[in-house]
C-alpha cells in the first residue's frame, strides 16, 4: 500500500513536511506572494499535487477571491484536504487524478510542490506541458522538490543532508539514502530547468534552495 493511500500514514501527514522539507512553512509563503504578483483578486489557481489541502489553506486564507482546483491521485489524500481546508473547501475543486484530470482552464496560475520528483524525466516533462496549456498567458507556475547533481559523491552528500535534517539516525542514513536514490528519479537542477524550458516556460527563476529541495517560478509566454 502506498503511503498516501495508507488511511494512517495519511493522517499523520501533515507532521512530515515540517520535519523533512527546510523552511516548509515559509516556502509556501513564497509561493503564495510569488503567485499574488500575477494572479489577480478574483484569480483561479491549479494546484497539482494538493492531497492534505496544506498549500490550498494557506493560498485561501490570503486571498478569499480566490478559487481553486486541486488535484491529486489519492482519494484518502484529498479526504483530507477537506478536512484541513474546512470552510475554505467551498472555493475548492478537488480532483482525483494526474494532470490529465485537471480542467483545461485557463487559470491565472498554478503550483506544483514536493510532486514532481516521483515521476520520471519523460512524465515530468509532459506534465509540465499541460500545466503550461491550462495556463493564461503570463501566468506562473510555482514548483518545488528534491534536485541533486549527478554525481555520485555529490548526490550521494546532498542525500546524506537532508536525511540528517530530516531526523533519521545515523544508522540508518546510508540505507535511506539508498532508498531514495533508488525509488525517486531525481534530477540536478540543470535538468529540472531545462525541462520547464522545453515544456515551453520562459523566464525560469530560482526562489528556494533548502539542501535537496529546490523551487523556481516560470512564466507561460505572454
Amino acid at each position: 500500500m502506498s503511503t498516501f493511500s495508507d488511511p494512517q500514514a495519511v493522517a499523520r501527514y501533515a507532521e512530515s513536511p515540517v520535519r523533512q522539507v527546510p523552511g516548509f512553512h515559509a516556502l509556501q509563503r513564497m509561493a503564495m506572494l510569488l503567485l499574488a504578483e500575477a494572479v489577480p483578486p478574483d484569480g483561479h489557481v491549479l494546484v497539482l499535487g494538493a492531497g492534505g489541502g496544506l498549500e490550498l489553506k494557506v493560498f485561501a486564507e490570503a486571498h478569499e477571491g480566490w478559487s481553486f482546483v486541486g488535484v491529486d491521485p489519492s482519494a484518502e489524500m484529498l479526504k483530507l484536504a477537506t478536512a484541513t481546508l474546512g470552510p475554505l473547501a467551498s472555493r475548492v475543486e478537488l480532483c482525483e487524478g494526474y494532470i490529465d484530470s485537471a480542467p483545461v482552464g485557463p487559470f491565472d496560475g498554478a503550483t506544483c510542490l514536493l510532486t514532481l520528483h516521483f515521476l520520471s524525466a519523460d512524465e515530468r516533462l509532459r506534465t509540465l506541458t499541460e500545466l503550461r496549456r491550462r495556463l493564461k498567458p503570463g501566468a506562473p507556475l510555482v514548483v518545488a522538490h528534491h534536485s541533486v547533481p549527478q554525481a555520485d559523491d555529490q548526490k550521494v552528500r546532498w542525500l546524506n543532508r537532508y536525511a540528517a535534517f530530516a531526523g533519521v539516525p545515523a544508522a540508518d542514513i546510508r540505507n535511506t539514502v539508498a532508498t531514495i536514490g533508488s525509488r525517486l528519479p531525481l534530477l540536478s537542477p540543470e535538468q529540472e530547468v531545462a525541462l520547464l524550458q522545453e515544456a515551453g516556460f520562459d523566464t525560469v527563476e530560482l526562489f528556494y534552495a533548502g539542501f535537496t529541495f529546490k523551487g523556481w517560478v516560470a512564466y507561460n509566454p505572454a
